[in-house]
């Protein structure tokens, strides 16, 4: 039997709600409220607007008591994907009440109406690939991961002049030329052959999925500003390089994911073309340009949009037709070649600077291409109730995106380790898991940093003090040795959280080596091939093998436990199995009782057996975390 709630209403309990969070359309979605009896309710009403829309009525009919409480019940079909918004109104013997959204998911009962409840409503027949979320991926800058060779300046059309770094352990390029700007043209020569050496090395950390920043020509050691959509730069290597590189993936159960970068181009690249390096006719030179549709020029040449206000990120029109045909539909499009030549998927940049309708689109002919084909886009927020350029966007209503980007929970992670509550953190992921559909839940990029952010063990580590640092000083930091043990500490208890979440761990390559670093560029420093922390390294091996092999991690339901203070707790269970983690930030001792006879951590020797009758007491050191398979209850 459901257990009543300790509140009239809290959408996460399965007695008011069912069934939990996301629901498809069509679905019958039944809501149940719980009045204490003495309020003496007369009505209680249940009132869902779908977004935008003006709110309609569901009275609800008394269905006799709890206890205490009354209950008030009502059913709910959605017929169309879309997000909805609903709220309670109730007469009682003081008067009209409304029941609005408090923490938690818990009711509040005020006089006015406060925030109101989210249901997401997803297409039924949509299904993102679930390959992903139950693997191990590994994010790779492709310049700075791993090189077969000395680099040497690429004879190609379109390559500009780069600096070439031969001493791989170099300091990236950070201060700007004698005209005040940061080039971002400094090279490590980092190749795909280089790659394909190391594939032994990710496979041994059990790495399911290969993430590559882009690899396509640009101007760029970023290659954020794309010069040729088709082509593999020539300093990674060149086509024949990416087919051996999926091949010899495939053979150790790897797939590739590419970053595709369709919100802008580059202002050398060969569909702006800006600097004539390439041999053809772009947009900035010529209004009879092929690509000049592409662009929005407010007076060609040189007003034009650019992402963010930077000019050498002339932006594209997403909607033109001749861009769509280029990147989306034709046979020979961006998305499909890629997917044919060996990719199993693409990351979109910038995804909510893309339209709606340019993703859809991208998606379904992803799909036709490799019907498993997976899209990810980078989304910071709540993706389920983005709004972005004033719009609300759909990724997760179906055939849109079927993952993004955890932005939240790598901020829940690194918030609470620097300081913040478990109960803050588990209202965080319990908001995601309660908005998101559960398939797309299961299928996140679970990252705890990013070529976007600086680096884990750096911000573990550093004082607020130290934040304030010049760029210099930021440039040539690394931790003293003490904060060094306290920040590895820390990142192990990251590192724990993030594997042991529904979703796809994915390590920023060289954080599992100890790599530290600022914002960019230092935290796209070269991975350090020969210096890497072996104790941390030996770490993520164990991390890596037990999620690998653990179905209940892997694919197990979540459940938050008695979060309080420094000491976060959850379980996950798949069919007989229970697995729970606690992790301890504090710098004392915490205790944490746990209903079963026996539990032993899959990361240590430690073990725990049944303290008298009260079932196993765990017993958490500082800055601590065990992962603890548990075998019975009481």
């Amino acid at each position: 039997m459901k257990e009543i709630p300790n509140c009239m209403f809290h959408s996460r309990e399965l007695a008011c709600k069912t069934p939990y969070g996301a629901a498809p359309a069509g679905e019958v979605i039944e809501f149940s409220t719980y009045p204490r009896r003495e309020r003496g309710t007369e009505h209680i009403t249940l009132w869902i607007e779908r977004d935008g829309c003006e709110a309609v009525a569901y009275p609800m009919r008394w269905y006799g008591l709890c206890g205490a409480r009354d209950r008030y019940c009502v059913s709910f079909t959605p017929a169309e994907p879309g997000l909805y918004w609903y709220y309670f109104t109730m007469d009682t013997a003081g008067g009209p009440r409304v029941v609005s959204r408090g923490d938690g998911g818990r009711s509040g009962i005020k006089d006015t109406r406060g925030d109101k409840y989210q249901l997401s409503v997803y297409v039924p027949q949509y299904r993102p690939p679930g390959w992903f979320g139950e693997g191990i991926t590994y994010n790779i800058f492709p310049d700075r991961f791993c090189r077969d060779k000395l680099p040497v300046q690429p004879e190609a059309e379109g390559v500009a002049p780069r600096v070439l770094h031969e001493n791989w352990d170099d300091l990236p390029v950070y201060k700007p030329d004698e005209h005040g700007e940061i080039l971002n043209n400094d090279f490590f020569g980092g190749t795909l052959r280089g790659v394909i050496e190391k594939l032994d090395y990710l496979e041994s950390l059990r790495v399911r999925t290969l993430y590559f920043n882009p690899i396509f020509q640009a101007y760029s050691n970023h290659r954020y500003d794309t010069g040729d959509y088709k082509k593999i730069d020539p300093q990674l290597g060149d086509e024949e390089d990416f087919r051996m590189l999926c091949s010899e993936a495939e053979k150790r159960g790897m797939r590739v994911i590419l970053d595709g970068v369709f919100n802008h181009t580059g202002y050398d690249s060969r569909y702006f073309n800006a600097r004539g390096r390439y041999d053809s006719v772009g947009a900035h030179q010529s209004q009879d340009s092929p690509y000049y549709s592409w662009f929005d020029f407010q007076k060609w040449p040189d007003k034009y949009g650019s992402w963010w206000g930077i000019y050498t990120l002339p932006q594209v029109r997403e909607d033109d037709a001749s861009y769509i045909d280029y990147i989306i539909e034709n046979e020979d499009s961006v998305i499909r070649r890629w997917l044919r030549l060996g990719a199993s998927g693409w990351r979109l940049d910038v995804a909510d600077e893309l339209p709606d309708a340019f993703i859809r689109r991208l998606n379904a002919a992803a799909k036709r291409e490799k019907p498993d084909a997976l899209i990810v886009g980078e989304v910071w927020e709540d993706a389920s109730n983005k709004i972005a350029y004033s719009e609300r966007r759909t990724y997760f209503q179906g055939g849109e995106l079927d993952s993004v980007m955890n932005y939240p929970l790598r901020e829940a992670i690194l918030g609470f380790l620097g300081g913040g509550t478990a109960e803050h953190f588990a209202e965080r992921m319990e908001t995601v898991r309660e908005n998101y559909p559960r398939a797309v839940f299961y299928n996140l990029m679970n990252i705890i940093g990013t070529h976007d952010t600086p680096r884990a063990l750096t911000i573990l580590g550093v004082s607020d003090e130290e934040w304030k640092m010049d760029r210099d000083g930021r440039a040539h930091y690394t931790l003293p040795p003490d904060r060094l043990e306290s920040a590895k500490r820390r990142l192990k208890l990251a590192a724990v959280i993030q594997f042991t979440m529904p979703g796809s761990p994915t390590i920023y390559y060289g954080d599992e080596a100890g790599k530290q670093g600022f914002e960019d560029p230092f935290n796209r420093g070269t991975y350090p091939w020969g210096a890497e922390d072996a104790e941390l390294l030996e770490f993520y091996r164990t991390l890596c093998e037990q999620r690998d092999r653990s179905e209940t991690l892997n694919r197990g339901e979540l459940r938050f436990l008695a979060c309080e203070g420094a000491l976060l707790q959850y379980e996950r269970c798949y069919g007989q199995s229970r697995i729970v983690v606690l992790v301890n930030r504090g710098h004392t001792t915490a205790r944490a009782p746990i209903d079963a006879l026996y539990a032993a951590d899959i990361l240590s020797p430690v073990e725990f057996d049944m303290h008298g009758d009260q079932g196993v007491i765990a017993s958490v050191p500082p800055e601590t975390a065990y992962v603890l398979r548990c075998f019975g209850t009481l």
